[in-house]
């Protein structure tokens, strides 16, 4: 017993008490539920791109739909929602830059916004040494940008389709069974007498007022029915040359767009986003890329559509897209769409459509919206009560993330480098324009971009 004493003591004098002696207390399990430190539900792992760091917690948010395909993501399509001004322009711009560090990761951007006549991703593009491919009608004619409806890089089988969706979507309606054939025997007919260049839209065009006797021999009908039949096409496609959106379509493929570029900005901004010329161009544009850009060669893609109520709201386009989406999943796309309200899409024409894509998309960030339309995006995205009462507080920069199912909420973090990059106000002072220069310089010069 003297010698557990002289232990003790001993012990205590070096290293102090070992050992606290309390009196036992006798309390309830609600009151004792105190002695537990609050717990935050787990992360989505330390792997991919860091996003911010979840607000009630503390702990770094990271996201890449590439790490977590499979086990904890079904798809990796991406649904960015909220009001003007609250921050989804900028994660959508730091997410590119970010990603763009992985050597096996490429991006497409539909720029649709704009500033001073150019598209809002032109600083970021112009900081990596690339040109944006903007798509102007007027600049077009004069030397601009091209793409081709009837490149020879598209298949057969994707030209038609293609051409039968500029119709649909410019018509408003399906096409009829005669239409639709003098069309397919007009395709046919080019496709096999054009020699020794691309075949263009003109050609279509003038095969549809003037049919192939051979096409529509074996059919036992006049040229003249086949003629009626193809004149409304005729008409719709005469406006991809002629019309209001001639110019950017009706020739040859400009030849030097570098699909192997790490960024590939389409630039939108001169077209009226209200127009039909918006659906067309995103038809257009999304069959091109499905069949020019999207390759089995291991690269992660990413293929970013802001304003995409426009491919959403119509159900020729968005029929178009859902294709892609499900194609793309077996060769490593994640297409992320920005739009400003939920009720613009599911209350739209092509409603039964857009609930198919917005169930593709298994990841969903939502930024303010107010206190309505929140309940509504909450109803339509099966979100927890707790972060549909929360949407109409957030703050800029902050978003309500659910992941399958795994909700937080995080705070959007940027860094001063990507900063000048990322807010593309043009009344900037001039100390931000210099900033914004450094930047662009420092970005440049990084390995790895």
């Amino acid at each position: 017993m003297a010698l557990g004493n002289l232990t003790e003591a001993f012990t205590s004098l070096m290293f102090g008490k070992v050992e606290t002696t309390r009196l036992p207390v006798r309390t309830s399990t609600g009151q004792a539920q105190a002695v537990y430190l609050p717990t935050a539900a787990p992360g989505l792992g330390d792997s991919g791109v860091i996003i911010g760091r979840e607000v009630y917690s503390g702990k770094g948010y990271v996201y890449d739909p590439f790490q977590l395909y499979g086990q904890q993501l079904p798809a990796p399509h991406w649904l960015v929602l909220g009001e003007s001004g609250n921050g989804k322009s900028a994660l959508e711009k730091t997410y590119v830059l970010r990603q763009l560090r992985f050597r096996d990761r490429q991006v497409v951007v539909l720029d649709a916004q704009g500033e001073d006549g150019v598209g809002e991703w032109n600083l970021i593009a112009n900081a990596l040494g690339i040109k944006s491919i903007r798509l102007d009608p007027m600049a077009a004619r004069d030397g601009g940008v091209k793409l081709n409806p009837l490149d020879p890089a598209i298949t057969q089988t994707g030209q038609l389709s293609l051409l039968r969706t500029i119709v649909e979507v410019a018509m408003g309606r399906g096409l009829e069974e005669r239409a639709g054939f003098a069309l397919k025997a007009a395709h046919a007919h080019v496709a096999a007498s054009v020699k020794g260049r691309q075949p263009v839209l003109d050609d279509i065009i003038d095969t549809l007022r003037n049919p192939d006797l051979s096409s529509v021999e074996s059919l036992g009908v006049a040229v003249e029915e086949v003629q009626s039949w193809g004149l409304d096409v005729a008409l719709v496609l005469d406006r991809l040359v002629d019309g209001d959106l001639r110019g950017m379509f009706d020739g040859s493929t400009t030849e030097g767009i570098d699909l192997d570029a790490p960024l590939i900005v389409f630039d939108l901004s001169h077209i009226d986003r209200n127009s039909i010329a918006m659906p067309i161009l995103m038809a257009i544009v999304g069959v091109w890329l499905e069949h020019t850009w999207i390759r089995p060669d291991r690269k992660k893609r990413i293929f970013l559509v802001e304003e995409a109520w426009h491919i959403i709201n119509s159900p020729f386009v968005a029929q178009l897209f859902q294709r892609l989406l499900k194609f793309g999943r077996r060769l490593g796309l994640s297409f992320v769409a920005v739009v400003h309200h939920l009720s613009d899409v599911v209350d739209g024409a092509a409603a039964k459509e857009a609930s198919a894509i917005l169930k593709m998309a298994s990841t969903r960030t939502i930024y303010m919206q107010k206190a309505e339309e929140a309940r509504a995006t909450g109803r339509v995205l099966g979100l927890p009560r707790w972060a549909v009462e929360i949407i109409p507080t957030l703050s800029p920069g902050i978003a309500v993330w659910d992941v399958n199912g795994n909700v937080q909420v995080v705070k959007h973090i940027i860094t001063e480098a990507e900063r000048p990059l990322v807010y593309t106000d043009r009344a900037m002072t001039e100390d931000a324009v210099a900033e914004r220069v450094r930047a662009e310089r420092q970005l440049a010069a990084e390995p790895g971009v």
